[in-house]
């Protein structure tokens, strides 16, 4: 160890690494991603092909490149001082979060000096890297994450299917009294509802946290492939029908629209008939004005500039967080009747 040649990590590296190990991500996953990436691109002599890597102890593994970020960290005048309050409690943190294997263990019993490196934060960083300064404080976590809206520790994951989900929902909590940011809620858009299926499979193979799932009102096969091995812990919510586009309310629909296009004219385009999807009824609205082709994902952000109070939270949006901001969920949980 003694005989290593390294090329130090920038600042710009070590923010980035140090951000990618305290990500909410599988800890053997980012951890061996993050490792093998420093010894590949700073580790001089010696010298590992990608496929020595990959047989390498997670031992080994993981001194090399402690020993990596410690030696860039004081090169830049921050040498460690042998606090490793912040290491003990990352430790704890993913151990509650996730299962880790005996090896994976090893990967987080490290003596990275996490303290020198809360030197090189700033205000502006993003939040995993402002909760990591919370860390050495002797202060409880969960409280400085209410206090400061940190997001971490993460307390429960909400799989949905798509970006308009992911955009809204956390605004539309803020108006309910449920702050995703200061309770720990961490929302996944998986991209589809098959898609929703896999990424539960993976998570509550991981995870010992509590997974809340929400699916379209077509997903019920989906749902039904999961409700088998859906864990105590667990929750799951399928609208009542169609998509999250369809539980918007029509008056923010109606006031984006004139946000986005300067009061365009909506006569003759009845956004209250419930034997049209949203959607669709939005696809013809863009196509027949002359506007751009319609996206989710843009009028999902229009949507969030244009929420203004709770009148526009409808019925379902409200069931909806009133299941995930439960202290814990009862299988099987279903959407109330209208």
């Amino acid at each position: 160890m003694d005989n290593l040649k390294i090329k130090p990590l920038t600042k710009e590296q070590l923010k980035i690494s140090i951000d990618r190990l305290t990500r909410f991500k599988n800890t053997e996953v980012k951890y061996l991603r993050v490792f093998k990436d420093i010894l590949t691109n700073n580790l001089i002599c010696p010298k590992f092909k990608k496929s020595e890597l990959d047989e390498l102890d997670y031992e080994i593994l993981k001194n090399l490149a402690e020993k990596i970020i410690n030696s860039s960290l004081e090169s830049l005048g921050f040498p460690s001082d042998g606090d490793f309050v912040i290491n003990q409690r990352l430790y704890d943190y993913e151990k509650s979060v996730f299962k880790i294997s005996e090896d994976a263990e090893k990967l987080i019993k490290n003596k990275i000096n996490y303290k020198g490196f809360l030197n090189l934060t700033t205000s502006d960083d993003v939040k995993n890297l402002l909760w990591l300064k919370a860390l050495g404080k002797d202060e409880s976590i969960r409280e400085v994450r209410k206090l400061r809206g940190l997001h971490f520790p993460v307390e429960k994951v909400l799989i949905c299917e798509g970006i308009t989900e992911e955009t809204l929902l956390p605004e539309f909590a803020k108006l309910y009294g449920f702050d995703f940011e200061k309770n720990g809620i961490h929302v996944i858009s998986a991209g589809g509802k098959n898609q929703v299926v896999k990424t539960y499979y993976q998570l509550s193979e991981t995870l010992n946290l509590p997974i809340f799932v929400l699916l379209d009102g077509d997903a019920q096969d989906n749902l039904n492939s999961i409700k088998a091995k859906i864990r105590s812990i667990d929750g799951f919510y399928i609208l009542k029908s169609g998509e999250f586009e369809d539980v918007l309310p029509k008056p923010l629909i109606e006031r984006t629209l004139n946000y986005a296009f300067e009061n365009i004219s909506l006569s003759g385009w009845n956004l209250s008939d419930e034997t049209i999807p949203t959607v669709k009824k939005l696809e013809e609205i863009f196509k027949h004005r002359g506007l751009h082709e319609f996206k989710k994902s843009e009028f999902a952000t229009l949507v969030k500039t244009n929420i203004k109070d709770k009148n526009d939270l409808s019925e379902e949006i409200i069931n909806i967080l009133e299941n995930i901001s439960k202290s814990s969920f009862s299988q099987g949980n279903q959407p109330k009747k209208a």
